[in-house]
């Protein structure tokens, strides 16, 4: 792919309204990582990155990066397809129920809009972050471990590693405006997983 492609692939996934965008983190002239961290700056369009590189920081730098979720080459077609129609599965209803919006104090989940507020202000979250933040809202209260937030929100914690959940989290913690130490929303359960505040202010 050329660099000029390159830049019209950028300009379609920002402006083309695409369901989900598939980036190799190898392009001419320009890193992956650069080019998911321009789109998630504009749009929360869903991203699965294809990459060579399977060392755990690049994958926790693909994650911080915006990206969803990322394949490993080489894959089988059938592990890339099963990536996306999960991915897009949740994006476009398995959380999309009136009935799941959340109003936790200052916080609030509404997944029929799949927007995000704290103190009345809007957040913008990427696609995996919103359904992470959804699927724990919905159980105020209850700890999750990293393995049944994989299950819940990627669908197939075989493919997944449990330090991807940690990237999300902290993300997550980051757009709330939350503190790790003395968290308003999400708390961490040391040794087991993660939880909303069921009392948050």
């Amino acid at each position: 792919m050329r660099p000029l492609t390159v830049r019209r692939g950028l300009a379609a996934a920002l402006d083309g309204a695409p369901d989900l965008v598939l980036l190799d983190i190898m392009l001419p002239g320009i890193d992956g990582e650069q080019v998911c961290r321009s789109i998630r700056e504009r749009s929360v369009v869903p991203v699965i990155m294809l990459t060579a590189r399977d060392t755990d920081l690049d994958k926790v730098t693909m994650l911080g990066a915006g990206a969803d979720d990322y394949v490993v080459k080489p894959f089988s077609p059938p592990e890339l397809v099963a990536r996306a129609r999960a991915l897009l599965r949740r994006v476009s209803g398995a959380l999309s129920d009136p009935a799941a919006g959340v109003s936790t104090g200052a916080l609030v989940v509404d997944a029929s809009t799949r927007e995000v507020r704290v103190d009345g202000a809007p957040v913008e979250l990427t696609a995996k972050e919103f359904d992470l933040l959804a699927a724990m809202a919905a159980e105020p209260g209850v700890v999750f471990t990293r393995g049944q937030l994989l299950q819940r929100v990627w669908g197939f914690s075989d493919f997944v590693e449990e330090r991807g959940v940690d990237v999300h989290i902290r993300h997550l913690r980051e757009k709330l405006g939350d503190d790790a130490v003395a968290p308003r929303f999400l708390e961490t359960v040391r040794g087991v997983g993660y939880r909303i505040r069921r009392d948050a202010p």
